[in-house]
């Protein structure tokens, strides 16, 4: 098979055949919330974290030794932790894309990074995909995004004109600096659909602005809330308050400063974490609420990430790049200290919510609701192709790489001039021994990755006009 390959020949190069304790904030709450009539449940309030570029072992309850992540690590302990969830792309805006459409992000316009100017943005959320606040809404939910947005710069594609009721934070991808706030020299700071320039570390705005809306919506408990809380940390640049990193350095002997570093980022940010968590308990809200928590992929590796000893990092479809820590809790309804183990990915994040919350979705979705599997009830989900894609301009000219999985097998490339190289990672979970290409998941997985790009092909992924 000849690997040169762009995204449109591709296709004709290969065939188109075939322990709740360990959480007080959450579980001991100090006052009661409204109580639900027999016959009708109250619904859940429900909070979706996703952190930026966290890997997979830079959590302390993930094996890594060199940092504390108290607040995180209890909510992996109250809830259900899934060990075999992935995000839907190795790098930032097609992650985002997923969660909010339940699709694959290049089927909604999102194949790449969205990005200020023309020559390197590669990315434009089509009009018609639905977001989950337009489902939600109709459900009875208030819905909110608080932190980084990075899926369109101006209206009609910013947070309010794409269906969600309140929007603080951040529009653009990046921060070149998280005291300023800018990127490229302009100003994305943003509270409804005003520009504001606020003082103070974007984590700790982020944690600030989720707290008080935690706290405005307990002012309307019959009417329950959805919270996409999206930090911009541990993203570069690794820049963590002073404070912070001098703790850190103090207690971890040794440690290098780059990784001292992104070790303060991450502490820092799992105390803003904590401090959400805790305006749920001060609320009363925190029995029921049910709160997600992953990251939007692998942790960098250049600047000391830990991916808990998986091949590759972010960028990467190896599962360095794709695989991240994440975990459900939701008080009475997941057990807490359980495991899920099934494959999932950020897409199945949409449909779960929309169950949990009882929100109908009449049209076409790639994700698959998880919530009964989190609960604890038997469940599997159906059998089906997955599959990973990233296309970039700027400097990447416009390259394209893939990976696609079924059950035990994974194909994938981490360059376009790369051959596809297949892998069992039941066998092979390191990605260390590539399966010949004469092996018969080879040719199934190539033929239903080439099906996925086939279609992902009509679907226009600039700006208009540009």
């Amino acid at each position: 098979m000849n690997q040169n390959f762009t995204r449109r020949n591709f296709i004709k190069t290969v065939s188109l055949g075939a322990a709740a304790a360990a959480l007080p904030n959450i579980s001991a709450s100090a006052s009661a919330a409204p109580a639900a009539t027999a016959d009708k449940p109250s619904k859940p309030n429900i909070i979706v974290i996703l952190t930026d570029d966290q890997g997979y072992g830079d959590l302390s309850s993930y094996g890594a030794k060199d940092l504390k992540t108290p607040h995180m690590d209890a909510l992996m302990s109250a809830g259900v932790r899934m060990d075999n969830f992935y995000a839907n792309c190795p790098v930032c805006s097609p992650t985002r894309a997923a969660l909010l459409s339940g699709r694959y992000p290049d089927l909604v316009g999102v194949p790449g990074v969205i990005r200020t100017y023309k020559k390197s943005n590669w990315g434009h959320m089509i009009p018609n995909a639905k977001l989950l606040p337009t489902l939600l809404k109709p459900a009875g939910y208030h819905t909110a995004i608080v932190g980084k947005w990075h899926l369109g710069l101006k209206p009609p594609h910013t947070p309010i004109p794409r269906g969600f009721d309140h929007f603080h934070g951040y529009l653009g991808d990046m921060m070149d600096d998280y005291y300023k706030h800018r990127r490229h020299g302009i100003n994305y700071m943003t509270l409804g659909e005003k520009n504001i320039d606020p003082k103070g570390h974007a984590t700790d705005l982020f944690s600030q602005w989720a707290v008080e809306y935690v706290k405005d919506r307990a002012k309307c408990p019959d009417k329950p809330f959805f919270l996409y809380l999206a930090y911009n940390a541990p993203h570069t640049p690794i820049q963590p308050p002073k404070d912070w990193l001098e703790k850190g350095t103090d207690r971890e002997k040794g440690i290098s400063k780059k990784r001292a570093k992104l070790v303060a980022l991450i502490e820092h940010l799992d105390d803003g974490i904590g401090k959400v968590i805790a305006a749920l308990k001060a609320t009363g809200q925190d029995k029921n609420t049910l709160i997600i928590f992953t990251s939007d992929n692998g942790g960098q590796g250049n600047v000391g990430a830990n991916n808990g000893g998986l091949k590759g990092a972010k960028q990467q479809m190896d599962e360095g790049g794709i695989r991240v820590p994440a975990c459900a809790v939701w008080p009475g309804k997941i057990k807490p200290g359980t495991k899920f183990d099934q494959v999932a990915m950020t897409m199945d994040i949409y449909p779960t919510v929309c169950q949990a919350a009882g929100a109908k979705i009449a049209h076409k979705i790639d994700g698959v609701s998880i919530l009964d599997g989190l609960c604890g009830k038997k469940f599997e989900i159906p059998e089906r192709y997955l599959f990973w894609m990233r296309l970039e301009g700027g400097h990447y000219k416009g390259q394209i790489y893939h990976a696609a999985r079924h059950g035990r097998y994974k194909l994938t490339q981490n360059r376009q001039t790369e051959k596809l190289k297949l892998y069992d990672l039941q066998a092979d979970p390191t990605e260390s021994k590539p399966l010949s290409e004469d092996h018969e998941a080879y040719k199934r997985l190539s033929d239903a990755l080439a099906k996925h790009i086939a279609k992902a092909n009509k679907i226009p992924w600039q700006r208009p006009g540009n």
